[in-house]
């Protein structure tokens, strides 16, 4: 296992159509280390956002897709992507205000 600082842990936010409508119900989508761990990101998002306090937190890891560049076929890179759930007494997120 990695030797993950909290700041570390999330990368950015997704932001799609998706994640939005998930906002409604306190989750918010981040991009995550591949390494993190869930009580790791449960731990960075308390930390990193003021007055949050954490639910629940589920992961998905996705594969990298297949890329051709004229004969030569690669592998785009491995991600992780994490949905946190948020409280009912918890404060909101603030990056994802006015969006």
């Amino acid at each position: 296992m990695a030797d993950l600082k909290y700041y570390d842990v999330i990368l950015a936010p997704i932001i799609t159509e998706k994640s939005m409508a998930g906002m409604e119900e306190k989750k918010y989508t981040f991009a995550v280390h591949t390494d993190a761990t869930k009580t790791q990101i449960k731990e960075a998002v308390e930390k990193m956002f003021a007055g949050t306090k954490v639910a629940r937190v589920n992961t998905m890891n996705l594969d990298g897709k297949k890329r051709r560049r004229g004969n030569a076929v690669g592998k785009t890179a491995k991600t992780k992507k994490a949905i946190v759930t948020l409280a009912s007494d918890s404060a909101d997120i603030e990056i994802f205000e006015g969006l």
